[in-house]
């Protein structure tokens, strides 16, 4: 309940932020693999770009699969860019998630299904795309309830 209470609160945090940021600046899918569970993933996300100065929050959706479950997580991240003279963009963030697991049953009797939280740190860097996306790949290392590694890659649209 602590953990659940927690979350609401960062959530309620960063809805002031999110007002002044104004439209979504950018969306798109990833994919990637995880550890500990060790699944494959797809999923999606919206990019709002300068929440604040080099700051964005990156909200997303997922569906991992594999090692006898099935999980949907809804992830909250923050990514601080790091200014360079490339067309590489590095970033570091941090993130918390809600995760809905469901673990293959053994018999009609059995609820395997439970929702856990926890929380990932993050290492990143995106690149400019021919047609003007960006490619990115990152690293989450998760703590409590998350994965505890997540490897991802993808590609972000401009919304306008």
């Amino acid at each position: 309940m602590l953990r659940r209470s927690l979350l609401a609160l960062a959530l309620l945090a960063v809805l002031p932020a999110l007002s002044f940021a104004g439209p979504f600046t950018a969306y798109g899918p990833e994919f990637g693999f995880t550890s500990g569970p060790d699944q494959f993933f797809v999923g999606g996300h919206l990019k709002w770009g300068g929440v604040a100065e080099q700051l964005d929050f990156v909200p997303g959706m997922d569906l991992s699969f594999g090692d006898n479950s099935t999980i949907v997580s809804m992830n909250g991240d923050f990514h601080y860019r790091f200014a360079t003279k490339t067309s590489w963009r590095p970033y570091v963030g941090g993130g918390i998630g809600v995760h809905f697991v469901s673990s293959d049953n053994n018999g009609p009797s059995e609820d395997n299904s439970n929702t856990a939280t926890g929380g990932h740190l993050i290492v990143g860097g995106d690149v400019l795309a021919k047609g003007g996306s960006r490619f990115f790949t990152e690293l989450k290392l998760g703590f409590s309830n998350s994965p505890d590694v997540k490897v991802a890659a993808g590609f972000n649209f401009a919304a306008r």
